[in-house]
C-alpha cells in the first residue's frame, strides 16, 4: 500500500487544465522551488521533486490518460493500491537520475512496471542520467532537467553554420562560457541539443540537456521559401523590353544576371544552387529573383523627348505588338 498522490493538486490546477496551463503552472513552482533558490532547504528540495514528478506524468498524453484512470474519488495522502488492470501498462523511460527511479513509491506502483518487463531498464541499469528516447518521439520534455532557450541567427550562419559563445548562468550558479556548434542547414524552430547543460537534479549531480531553438532573424535582401531564398530586382522599362545584365545578391556576395529581352513585371530568374542547404544532403536551394519594372518619375528633357515619341508610334501603331 502506498499513498496516493494528486498531481493536480501538486501542480495547482484543475483536472480540465489544458496542456498550456499545466505548463505554465510546472514553470512558476519549478521556479519557486528549485534549489538553486532554496539552497539548504530540504522541503522545498522536497516540493520540487514532487513537482517535478506530477509535470512527468501530467505532460504525458498516455501517461495523464492512465493516471485520469484512477478516478478523482481519491484524496491526497490516502492508502492506495493500484488496481489489477494496471499490471501490463509500462512507458519507455529510463533513469533520470543514474541512481535509481527518483520518484516516488506511488509512482512506481503505477508506471513502475516498465522497468520489470523484458527489455526495458531496470533502475540503475542503461539509464545514464537520461531518459530513453522512443522512436520518433520529440526529443525535448522527456526529462524534467531538460531545459530550452533561444537562439537567433543569420541567413548566412544557417547556410555556412557557426560556431557561438553563450554565456549560461542561474541562481546561486556560476557563470560559464561554452562553445556551441550549430550545422548547417538548420531551420526556425529546429532545436539544437547541448548535452548536459539543463537543470541540476536536486538528488544528485544529474544534469538536463539544454536545447536552443532557433529563429532566424529577418534579411534586409532574402526571404525564405523552404529552401529557396526569394530577392527582387528593379530594372527599368527599357531594360525591361532589350533585356540587361545586373547584378543580384547572394550570401556569399553579388553576382551578375542576364534579364532576357520582353521581361514581365514579377517574372522569376533562378540562380540555381545559390540558397540554403537542404536538411541532410549536399544540394542547396536556388535563389528566384523577382524582377520589378520600376517606371521613373523624373525625366530628362532627351528621355522624355525618347518616350514621347515611342509613345507616338504605339498610338500610330507603327510598332510591333
Amino acid at each position: 500500500m502506498v499513498k496516493y498522490k494528486d498531481y493536480y493538486q501538486i501542480l495547482n490546477v484543475p483536472r480540465s487544465a489544458t496542456d498550456k496551463e499545466i505548463k505554465a503552472s510546472y514553470r512558476k513552482l519549478a521556479r519557486q522551488y528549485h534549489p538553486d533558490t532554496n539552497a539548504g532547504n530540504k522541503a522545498s528540495e522536497e516540493k520540487f521533486k514532487e513537482i517535478a514528478e506530477a509535470y512527468e506524468v501530467l505532460k504525458d498524453p498516455e501517461k495523464r490518460k492512465r493516471y485520469d484512470q484512477l478516478g478523482s474519488n481519491w484524496k491526497s495522502g490516502e492508502q492506495f493500491r493500484p488496481p489489477p488492470d494496471f499490471s501490463n501498462f509500462n512507458f519507455d523511460f529510463g533513469d533520470l537520475t543514474g541512481k535509481g527511479s527518483p520518484f516516488s513509491d506511488f509512482f512506481e506502483a503505477i508506471f513502475g512496471q516498465a522497468f520489470g518487463q523484458e527489455g526495458m531498464p531496470r533502475p540503475g541499469q542503461g539509464g545514464q542520467g537520461r531518459p530513453q528516447q522512443r522512436p520518433g518521439s520529440p526529443q525535448m520534455g522527456r526529462n524534467p532537467l531538460d531545459q530550452e532557450a533561444e537562439i537567433e541567427l543569420t541567413l548566412e550562419e544557417v547556410a555556412k553554420g557557426t560556431v557561438r559563445t553563450l554565456q549560461i548562468s542561474g541562481p546561486q550558479v556560476k557563470t560559464k562560457t561554452i562553445e556551441v556548434k550549430i550545422p548547417a542547414g538548420v531551420r526556425a524552430g529546429s532545436k539544437i541539443r547541448v548535452p548536459g547543460e539543463g537543470a541540476k537534479s536536486p538528488v544528485n549531480q544529474a544534469s538536463g540537456d539544454l536545447y536552443l531553438k532557433v529563429k532566424i532573424k529577418p534579411h534586409e535582401e532574402f526571404t525564405m521559401e523552404g529552401d529557396n531564398l526569394v530577392c527582387n530586382v528593379n530594372i527599368s522599362p527599357a531594360q525591361a523590353v532589350v533585356g540587361t545584365e545586373t547584378s543580384v545578391p547572394t550570401l556569399e556576395g553579388p553576382v551578375k544576371i542576364r534579364i532576357p529581352a520582353g521581361t514581365q513585371n514579377g517574372r522569376m530568374l533562378r540562380l540555381r544552387g545559390r540558397g540554403l542547404p537542404k536538411l541532410k544532403q549536399t544540394e542547396r536551394g536556388d535563389i528566384l529573383v523577382r524582377t520589378k519594372i520600376m517606371i521613373p518619375t523624373e525625366l530628362s528633357d532627351r528621355e522624355r523627348e525618347l518616350y514621347n515619341e515611342l509613345a507616338k508610334l504605339e498610338k500610330d501603331g507603327n510598332h510591333k505588338k
